[in-house]
């Protein structure tokens, strides 16, 4: 697998993909983003948390 942050998220072994999900419901629960823009967020950016949760305070959750 590539560290490229452009292809985040692309052919992942399903550990990583629960390891996504966890850090997404993680950042979901700590951050005003839902599970889905979480996950979006993670696929496109990498698991560095605490950039996710500086990227997330630009956001706004789904209504």
């Amino acid at each position: 697998m590539s560290d490229d942050p452009n292809t985040a998220g692309q052919d992942r072994p399903d550990g990583d993909k629960a390891m996504d999900d966890e850090l997404a419901m993680r950042l979901a629960e700590e951050t005003d983003l839902s599970p889905n823009q979480a996950k979006r967020l993670i696929e496109k950016h990498g698991r560095d948390y605490e950039k996710l949760r500086e990227l997330a305070a630009t956001f706004k959750a789904e209504g």
